[in-house]
């Protein structure tokens, strides 16, 4: 999990807080805001643990931001048995999966595009539909050109 901006022509500012499952790259949860707080982090996160199947061990990897130290993300990890891990200070091996996501959705979805005159509210909308895009329908070589739902259908997970 991580925080990406979206700064728009305008001059808003629309934030992204998306978990995103390292086992296919699918976005399980996601929050958008005009804000980078605790209140985005926190509410991507309850929305994960409340898609995740019950059982199993779940790693939840971050960066060091404050927002992944505050006592409301430690006490929902604690509270939904999640495993916190992050890197080293400098150093962000574990929330590469989530850059990772952050490059490909701005190349595919904001950058190379005109947003002038697009309100944060619309942006907002745009970006909640690519989202559910990104998830339901594009495909991925990795996962055999199925799209995440697909590939997980497929195995019985979804």
């Amino acid at each position: 999990t991580d925080i990406t901006e979206f700064r728009l022509p305008g001059g808003e500012k629309v934030y992204l807080s998306p978990v995103v499952d390292c086992f296919d790259g699918m976005p399980v949860a996601w929050s958008i805001g005009l804000h980078p707080d605790k209140r985005l982090a926190n509410s991507s996160l309850l929305k994960a643990c409340a898609a995740r199947p019950a059982g199993g061990r779940t790693t939840i990897h971050s960066d060091r931001g404050g927002h992944y130290r505050w006592p409301e993300w430690i006490g929902i990890c604690e509270e939904n048995g999640l495993v916190r891990s992050m890197s080293a200070k400098g150093c962000s091996p574990d929330n590469s999966a989530c850059e990772g996501f952050f490059g490909r959705l701005k190349n595919e979805f904001f950058r190379y595009r005109d947003w002038e005159g697009v309100t944060a509210e619309e942006f907002m909308g745009r970006l909640e539909a690519y989202l559910v895009y990104y998830r339901e329908e594009r495909i991925k070589k990795s996962l055999g050109w199925l799209s995440p739902m697909e590939y997980r259908r497929k195995l019985g997970y979804a």
